[in-house]
């Protein structure tokens, strides 16, 4: 009752001067004072429903508590927008009655907060399936679990379910906001279901569309209606057909549920939306929305902004990203494994979020670009892949996701800032993201989150067993260079329990995670400002940030607190140094780090090893001479000394490989080569491989396609830069082939460009030596397949770049030609000489 009560005085307050939203002939969405074209940002969250809602039970944690977290994370982020696809199976029965449980309380109550921050809401009142993944479904007597998802929209027993679920869905009246949904200012409107299956008639699917909008109108909804449109293609004339005021879409670039982390330069594929029936009739009189999109399994923050652009360039005014990770779960991305976004446990990505929303609410609606590359510096915003980068630099705000050496455009006018690592205005060797916020003239509001430091690959398998961020709370050094502040400033803690006192000197000073003013020497403030003062949408003294675990996990550490992250060079040169680096993450700095090879023992008296250094933050370095690289294979292993403990990696055990009894004798290895030899890149004997192979199209009515075969090898060529340099042919063995008259093959590099040259399998040797020289540049097939289906599968660049062999990211083979699915060709070993 309390936080219905508190909630409510909040909301009366908002509601009596909120604005709305509506839709005009031309199919723009507009605000109703005044006038002007609305754009919204912002994510989908689902922490009331499904295996959110049972994972924050499993780890026995408060739904609300999450929910008062996450959402003030999304007022720091900038978002004014979210979406959420209704479970209807955990808030309905068997006859479509809506049932008031915890499911719609907590719904209702991540509403209310929501209008707390000002952002506003498009419900997606069905989603017709299941609530388990990535569980098994949960049993709840929900009527959608009667039907087949295909056939939910024309049983007519199914139908009579939904008219009287949705009905009830939008005269719900929220105890929190004391308003019924369909009446609630800060809900822009509602989209009927989640991506419809329609398998009877295009008749039948408009019949059930204008069913479900009859049903709205009687039960007193006049806010606009949405549908999705980007599925069901034959049926596309039939939802324009409706006087539906919305259409829905979503975006997955790469793909989906990858099962471990992609890599590559993906700009080319989030260069262009191509909408194949912008011609259909009245599709210029309907507004546009993206209710999901995500450039799923991945991990970069360069690509948000870049989404963001080409939606604004075709004309979308609504942009939410599927799907936040509640924070009290984020920890090991059990919820959507292909989609990993949390402002604590993924910085750099929620920053890039933060930009992306800034070019959605600034790039003008049908604003066009040029076409990749000479798209990555558009208005006031920067995308990279080589830095890994989004960037909005603007005289009052700058806004970076990665390390940065741009600099502002005008230093002394800006207002607010938003970073990770180390700009011209701020240096930071901690691994989490911060705001910097100018309230007056010498006085600015720093938030530093804690440490996040990835520990294992967050789209494998997910299970609640394992971390695959781990969040550490420590102190580092910060600069801050503002004009505003000057060199000495006054640092006061403003969070509640925070107690750390710190002082600048010549702008540096030591800092741990929390919420402090900055105040310039002899500045006399106008306003007294406190904990409780507000400003925008959140408190001063708000902070929300995960705690520090006790332990890490088995994979990346060992029991005791301490974490171990490392990845061994696959392929390196011999007599050549060899460079090894490590993240050991604790919160204290260990009192030694030291490199063993494999020829150690406790019998002999000098075992050589080479101390590993602090480079920054949590990164540590050894360089392991020329001479001990030789030929076969390199195997070592990483001993830790810290709090009177030793500790081995890879082994993660407590111990040192130079006592008496020990036994574990688990190594990291790089394969050793000699300097004139060939560049591997396939080997056939490998057990993982890493081949991936795809179609194009993935379902053919002729039984016909194109193949394409890939493989990732920048992990493979990049300690072997003389090897390539003085390379002159790329070598593929091939055999069996049947069916298959033509290939191509070649690389696709760091810009995302493709190179190939065309040939004939060799059925006598089965060996084919393409001179690179003859290598040319091709279009990009986008791969895996992006959703919709509807995209286009091939990026046609229209700038000429001479190709680098030193830029090769990726090897590609593929046939010409379309062929049946009887061909066959075995691929061997693929090498550069």
């Amino acid at each position: 009752m309390k936080h219905i009560l508190s909630i409510l005085c909040v909301f009366l307050s908002l509601s009596s001067f909120a604005q709305t939203v509506y839709i005009d002939q031309e199919g723009v969405m507009r605000w109703s004072d005044s006038r002007k074209e609305a754009s919204f940002y912002g994510v989908n969250y689902t922490l009331p429903f499904a295996h959110a809602y049972r994972a924050i039970n499993y780890t026995g944690k408060n739904h609300k508590e999450a929910i008062d977290k996450d959402v003030y994370h999304f007022a720091r982020l900038g978002f004014n927008a979210y979406r959420v696809h209704v479970w209807d199976v955990e808030i309905s029965d068997s006859t479509g009655n809506i049932i008031e449980n915890e499911h719609l309380d907590l719904l209702d109550y991540l509403i209310a907060k929501l209008q707390e921050r000002n952002i506003r809401i498009v419900l997606t009142t069905m989603t017709n399936f299941g609530n388990g993944y990535p569980e098994k479904n949960k049993p709840t007597g929900g009527f959608s679990y009667l039907y087949d998802k295909c056939k939910v929209h024309s049983d007519p027993n199914a139908i009579a379910a939904q008219t009287k679920y949705i009905s009830q869905f939008v005269k719900h009246v929220n105890p929190y906001t004391r308003q019924a949904l369909k009446d609630d200012p800060y809900i822009i409107g509602f989209e009927i279901n989640n991506e419809p299956c329609h398998a009877e008639t295009p008749a039948q699917t408009k019949e059930y569309i204008n069913t479900m909008l009859a049903t709205l109108k009687k039960a007193g909804n006049s806010k606009p209606v949405f549908y999705n449109v980007s599925h069901n293609m034959p049926h596309v004339a039939a939802y324009y057909d409706t006087n539906i005021q919305g259409t829905t879409y979503q975006w997955y670039p790469v793909g989906l549920v990858a099962g471990h982390t992609r890599k590559g330069n993906f700009l080319p594929y989030v260069d262009d939306y191509a909408i194949p029936f912008s011609n259909v009739k009245g599709f210029d009189k309907k507004a546009k929305l993206v209710y999901e999109f995500d450039p799923a399994d991945v991990t970069y923050s360069y690509l948000y902004p870049a989404m963001a652009r080409t939606f604004r360039s075709k004309g979308f005014q609504w942009i939410t990203q599927f799907a936040y990770d509640p924070i009290d779960i984020a920890w090991a991305n059990t919820e959507y494994q292909t989609h990993f976004l949390n402002l604590a446990y993924t910085p750099r990505k929620a920053l890039s979020m933060k930009i992306a929303a800034e070019v959605a609410y600034s790039v003008p609606r049908n604003a066009s670009f040029a076409k990749y590359p000479n798209d990555t510096v558009f208005n006031a915003f920067h995308v990279s892949y080589l830095s890994d980068l989004s960037e909005l630099n603007t005289p009052e705000k700058f806004f970076y996701s990665n390390h940065t050496i741009s600099n502002p455009v005008a230093p002394g006018d800006l207002k607010e800032i938003a970073g990770y690592g180390n700009s011209v205005v701020v240096q930071y060797e901690g691994t989490g993201a911060y705001f910097l916020d100018r309230l007056e003239s010498g006085l600015w509001r720093l938030e530093v989150m804690p440490d996040a430091v990835q520990v294992r690959d967050p789209f494998e398998k997910p299970s609640l067993k394992k971390e695959v961020v781990s969040i550490v709370w420590n102190r580092w050094n910060m600069q801050v260079k503002l004009l505003d502040l000057g060199t000495d400033f006054k640092i006061t803690a403003l969070n509640a329990g925070n107690s750390y006192q710190t002082k600048s000197s010549d702008s540096n000073f030591a800092i741990q995670p929390g919420v402090y003013l900055l105040e310039r020497t002899g500045h006399t403030s106008q306003n007294s400002w406190t904990a409780s003062s507000q400003w925008k949408n959140i408190s001063l003294g708000e902070f929300a940030a995960p705690e520090s675990p006790q332990t890490f996990p088995p994979c990346g550490g060992i029991k005791g607190g301490l974490g171990f992250v490392h990845q061994p060079k696959k392929i390196i040169e011999s007599n050549q140094p060899l460079r090894i680096e490590a993240q050991i993450v604790d919160t204290s700095f260990p009192d030694s780090v030291l490199v063993y090879t494999d020829k150690v023992s406790f019998w002999f008296d000098n075992n050589p090893y080479w101390k590993m250094k602090r480079i920054q933050g949590y990164t540590y370095q050894a360089e392991i001479p020329a001479e001990m690289i030789q030929e076969g294979v390199f195997k070592y292993d990483i001993v830790v000394f810290t709090k009177g403990h030793t500790y081995t990696f890879p082994a993660n055990v407590e111990g040192s490989p130079l006592d008496w009894d020990a036994y574990q004798t688990a190594y990291w290895e790089s394969r050793v080569v000699n300097a004139g030899s060939p560049v591997e890149l396939v080997r056939i004997t490998d057990e993982n491989n890493g081949m991936e192979l795809y179609s194009i199209p993935e379902w053919s009515f002729t039984g016909k396609s194109l193949k394409i075969v890939r493989k990732y090898i920048k992990d493979q060529v990049e300690m072997r830069p003389d090897a390539l340099h003085t390379a002159r042919y790329l070598c593929v063995q091939l055999k069996n082939s049947q069916g298959i008259d033509r290939l191509k093959a070649g690389f696709i590099t760091s810009a995302g460009f493709t190179y190939t040259a065309g040939f004939k399998p060799d059925k006598e040797n089965g060996l084919v030596k393409i001179p690179l020289s003859e290598l040319r540049q091709d279009k990009t097939a986008l791969l895996p397949s992006p959703y919709p289906v509807f995209l286009e599968r091939y990026f046609t660049p229209d700038s000429q770049i001479p190709f680098d062999i030193s830029t090769i990211e990726m090897f590609e083979i593929a046939t010409v030609d379309e062929v049946p699915q009887e061909a066959m060709l075995s691929l061997g070993n693929v090498w550069i000489e």
